[in-house]
């Protein structure tokens, strides 16, 4: 008996229950969206996390991770494949303690059907931004040990960390750039190229944070995105990040990536305020990020602790629908939405 007994999800499902049980946060901003662009960016949402779940299922070994990362992105770029979608759900859909993230990996069939049809010009975005989120995943599976290893691995300068934010959030920036110009009017007098290129480093603020955020729980499955280079400089090791009482010495090393998320931000704010007054529902999806992002960025600067995964730096649930609430009246005016980007910026160098 094969593993697909079940009957498959269909479309309405994909697209509205599943994409909010496993989008989390994101589905507020998709909900948000012009509708045009509500089902290929969720595809694009729907696919990558099902990669995503792919590559950091801990008890399949990396290489067999790695071999049905790689066999998905062939699934995205050239169909679907009954062979390989089952083997693909025979070995992760088990090991799964979160329920919903099973149905996601029984629902690919389906999903990747919803992409085939969408139209050429979609379908070909969808699939570059997949192939590139999924470049990113496989980087890291080549790059960082096993997670119960015990080891640690560290990326090798500054450099690489700006690729890596790239593949794993910039390129979505330049997808979203490309996806939203195409289906919105009042956008088609855009510069793609430029406008991509903010969008780019638009995802790479947030990735930067993620990553700043998140440290202290990567380091201890092995995976030190703080580069090599900046921790000779601080004379640590990424072992020594391990280390009670290291995080005074290892702030250098913040307040340098605190900087540099805080330019790519500024790069953000300006993404936002070229997304016309009137296009209130595309800038609410663009200005909730940022407005968390330096919140939690602040959140970083001010905690002493910040290598200590049981001292996380995270805002509030509360925080985040009151700012939710807070920006409807706010949006559709350029000086206010400077002026409390502007604020959250300087509330973070206040903390450097």
């Amino acid at each position: 008996m094969t593993p697909h007994t079940h009957e498959p999800p269909g479309n309405d499902f994909i697209l509205g229950e599943l994409l909010k049980n496993v989008s989390r946060s994101f589905y507020l901003t998709l909900r948000v969206l012009p509708e045009a662009l509500r089902v290929p960016i969720g595809l694009a949402y729907l696919l990558a996390r099902a990669a995503d779940t792919i590559a950091d299922t801990e008890l399949v070994s990396p290489q067999q991770r790695l071999e049905h990362l790689l066999a998905f992105r062939v699934q995205v770029n050239h169909g679907c494949d009954s062979e390989s979608l089952i083997r693909i759900e025979s070995s992760f859909s088990r090991h799964q303690r979160d329920s919903h993230e099973r149905t996601l990996l029984n629902s690919l069939r389906p999903a990747l059907e919803l992409t085939h049809a969408l139209s050429p010009a979609d379908r070909a975005e969808v699939r570059a931004v997949v192939t590139t989120l999924t470049t990113g995943m496989e980087f890291d599976l080549l790059t960082f040990p096993l997670e119960s290893s015990g080891q640690i691995a560290a990326l090798k300068n500054i450099g690489e960390l700006d690729h890596y934010t790239f593949l794993v959030a910039g390129c979505v920036g330049e997808f979203w750039t490309k996806m939203t110009a195409v289906h919105t009017p009042a956008l088609h007098e855009w510069n793609i190229f430029e406008m991509s290129q903010t969008g780019i480093r638009f995802g790479k603020a947030l990735q930067l944070t993620n990553v700043l955020r998140d440290c202290a729980k990567d380091l201890r499955i092995g995976r030190c995105y703080l580069p090599l280079d900046l921790l000779n400089e601080a004379g640590l090791t990424p072992a020594d990040l391990l280390k009670p009482g290291n995080a005074a010495r290892a702030r250098p090393i913040l307040v340098n990536l605190l900087h540099v998320a805080l330019r790519h931000f500024a790069a953000a704010e300006d993404y936002i305020l070229a997304i016309p007054p009137t296009c209130g529902r595309l800038r609410l999806a663009c200005l909730w990020p940022v407005l968390i992002g330096l919140s939690t960025l602040k959140k970083i600067a001010e905690n002493p602790d910040w290598l200590n995964p049981e001292r996380p730096s995270k805002v509030t649930r509360g925080y985040v629908k009151r700012t939710l609430a807070l920006s409807l009246p706010v949006v559709g005016s350029d000086t206010l939405i400077r002026m409390w980007i502007d604020t959250l910026l300087r509330g973070v160098e206040e903390k450097l």
